[in-house]
């Protein structure tokens, strides 16, 4: 079936071919263009199946009836200076800035003539400037339409972007976040929240600063808008690692055999997206009891979408990591670790990786051009 979202895809792999497509829809009637449409999606989508086939599920919306309804006079109230995308330094507090992504969220039926292409929003969680930059500027290069940044970095770290960049403006006010503390829940909520307040975004990506996407825009947007599940990883880990982190205190909404671990990187849909800022059952439990070594952005989101909106997950994760058993951190990838051979060994499991070094940039943007950035129609 053809989606509202599919002709958009178009234009991602040719301006010309959107010309040429709304031509025929004008000439040749709604059946040929939709054909054509239809032969180009199948053949971006076709690859996405055969990579990722094996979930299935029920795949039945939730949320249809009432996540859908107009709140025309709730909308109204708020500053539409203040639901900008481009006003990212707001000034909003987190309990405001949650309370209005969640109810601009709630204006799902738009007029017509309103209506945006969808876009997926990427959400970098940084400590400070993002070395990898020059790769995800060739990344985004001449796809403006189709996606929007966010960067949460350290409130002490001053951006020094070039007004060129994709990444000039686009830190949101952020608080500091420190590693396996609720504060990196925080800061992720954040992201999303102030994502959320652009409409038109549809898809919500997290990603680090030493994240590096595997494929090319037009691969990756079209996996992420074809779909209504989203990529979040839950299991159960009976291990010292899982469900040994697990409070008691956390019951009665969470219980030892609903506790779930997971990879912290996602992809989620608007809709869930707006249950993640809107949360007020799961996250004060998590706030005050998956502390001391819990780490907490390995549970707190898997498990309440797990207990939540289990049906509408892929279950798995959207970034490659590479973990030694024992250790802390994951392997960081240096310059001449980063070959063809590992590139191409990672890819038909992930749409992005980590954790990748500063010196690793000069080898993957010579690698990018006939490995990461290939067309997939070659």
């Amino acid at each position: 079936m053809i989606m509202p979202w599919s002709i958009p895809l178009l234009a991602m792999e040719s301006r010309f071919r959107v010309k040429t497509a709304l031509l025929l829809f004008a000439s040749l009637g709604t059946g040929i263009f939709l054909g054509a449409v239809g032969c180009l999606h199948y053949d971006i989508m076709s690859l996405h199946h055969a990579i990722f086939s094996s979930y299935s599920g029920d795949g039945r919306s939730t949320w249809n009836a009432e996540m859908r309804k107009q709140q025309e006079d709730i909308i109204s109230q708020i500053p539409s200076n203040s639901l900008s995308k481009e006003n990212l330094q707001h000034g909003l507090s987190d309990e405001e800035l949650l309370w209005q992504a969640s109810v601009v969220h709630r204006r799902r039926s738009i007029p017509a003539k309103e209506r945006r292409i969808p876009k997926v929003a990427f959400m970098f969680l940084t400590r400070g400037p993002l070395p990898l930059a020059p790769l995800w500027e060739y990344f985004f290069a001449t796809y403006e339409e189709f996606y929007s940044v966010y960067v949460h970095a350290d409130p002490s770290y001053t951006p020094t972007t070039s007004p060129f960049s994709v990444f000039h403006l686009r830190n949101i006010p952020s608080k500091r976040a420190k590693w396996g503390d609720v504060s990196i829940c925080d800061a992720e909520r954040r992201l999303l929240a102030n994502a959320l307040l652009d409409p038109a975004n549809e898809r919500f990506v997290l990603l680090s600063e030493s994240c590096i996407p595997l494929y090319n825009f037009s691969y990756i947007y079209a996996a992420f808008t074809s779909t209504f599940y989203s990529y979040v990883q839950a299991f159960d880990d009976p291990g010292v690692y899982g469900r040994g982190r697990y409070h008691p205190r956390m019951a009665p909404e969470v219980t030892l055999e609903q506790w779930r671990k997971g990879s912290q990187w996602f992809e989620v849909t608007r809709e869930l997206a707006v249950e993640i800022v809107s949360d007020t059952k799961y996250y004060p439990k998590f706030k005050h009891f998956c502390v001391s070594g819990c780490y907490v952005d390995e549970h707190y989101i898997q498990t309440m979408m797990s207990l939540e909106h289990g049906a509408l997950l892929m279950n798995r994760t959207i970034t490659h990591t590479e973990w030694v058993y024992g250790r802390a951190h994951p392997t960081l990838f240096y310059n001449r670790m980063v070959t063809e051979e590992l590139l191409s060994q990672i890819r038909p499991y992930f749409f992005f990786s980590r954790k990748y070094s500063p010196s690793a940039l000069k080898p993957l943007l010579k690698l990018a051009p006939r490995v990461m950035f290939i067309s997939t129609s070659s």
